[in-house]
């Protein structure tokens, strides 16, 4: 008798069982059907970044391979690897652990002094009353970021030349000295560092007043109902709710902190002050292209990856704990 119950139930338990599967099954079969059209778009751009993005990381063998741009580095020989003999070689070079200085120093003062610029920007315009100067003001701002660095690169030239930049001739007209904007290592470290700030200021301003813009306005009715002025509403409405927008850009910024625009140092560039103005990009072109050694170039811009790889995933981590969010 209980044999007979036994099976009777592991017979009705496998009878569900297969309609649970039959209605899982008819579930994806309509899925797709309704949605095939959306995958079927997606084949592009994976297409796209597998044939020019990931396919070509194969060539990071170079790295480890001595230089030979004749013979791809799919036909790999045993007397062409070298191991991480680049890589020795790199943190032997007294010239990359100075870009790497450079690099760091140009990233910190990247971000103390000009991510917050941005911010501050778009609180001060979210706060105009008159739209039409507030969209004046937003389109001048904005400007500059569509000027090449090789543009900006001769305005500065144009503007900050020790003897005929206007600058400098508006400081000597009123009996001062001249200032050596581009020729002294500390003038051309904070004058280039500026003109960054002048010239991504408005394009990034964008960003955060399209984040201000989602913020709740009953939250700014609730706090002018508790007796908050501008200032406080900015403070403890306008900030908490952008945060998450904030939160993401440093994370990126962080994660970018070993590489630079190569052009915004070579605009700009002399002999005067190539000791500071030497980047991480500029060693690998100079080292890579114009010293055709693209395996030691190879080996420091995977060292450079590698280091921004590692900061982005710690300042995700980082942001998660503190703040409960971040990129993933």
């Amino acid at each position: 008798m209980l044999c007979k119950i036994h099976n009777t139930l592991r017979g009705e338990l496998f009878m569900v069982m297969m309609k649970g599967r039959r209605a899982v099954s008819g579930n994806w079969k309509s899925y797709w059907v309704r949605h095939w059209a959306l995958y079927a778009m997606l084949l592009l751009p994976i297409a796209f970044f597998v044939i020019f993005s990931y396919w070509p990381m194969i060539n990071l063998l170079i790295a480890f391979m001595t230089n030979n741009i004749i013979i791809p580095v799919t036909q790999n020989t045993s007397d062409r690897w070298v191991g991480l003999a680049n890589f020795r070689w790199a943190f032997e070079n007294p010239l990359f652990l100075q870009a790497v200085r450079n690099t760091v120093m140009f990233s910190f003062l990247d971000l103390a002094l000009g991510f917050p610029m941005p911010i501050i920007l778009a609180l001060l315009l979210n706060e105009l009353k008159f739209k039409k100067f507030k969209r004046i003001t937003q389109t001048i701002s904005y400007m500059p970021f569509f000027l090449s660095w090789i543009i900006v690169g001769g305005l500065m030239f144009r503007l900050f030349r020790t003897q005929e930049g206007a600058v400098n001739l508006m400081l000597m007209r009123f009996g001062l000295d001249p200032i050596p904007f581009l020729t002294s290592q500390r003038h051309w470290i904070f004058t280039n560092v500026f003109t960054a700030i002048w010239r991504a200021l408005g394009w990034n301003t964008i960003i955060y007043l399209a984040a201000i813009t989602a913020v709740n306005p009953e939250l700014y009715e609730a706090a002018e109902m508790d007796g908050a002025k501008r200032f406080r509403k900015m403070w403890h409405v306008t900030l908490p709710g952008i945060r998450p927008v904030i939160v993401t850009l440093l994370i990126l910024t962080l994660g970018g902190i070993m590489g630079a625009d190569m052009a915004r140092f070579i605009s700009t560039d002399n002999m005067l002050v190539r000791d500071v103005s030497t980047v991480l990009p500029v060693f690998i072109f100079r080292w890579g292209l114009e010293g055709a050694q693209f395996h030691r170039a190879a080996a420091v811009g995977l060292i450079a990856s590698i280091i921004n790889l590692i900061i982005l995933f710690s300042a995700n981590f980082t942001s998660r704990k503190i703040t409960g969010s971040g990129l993933w």
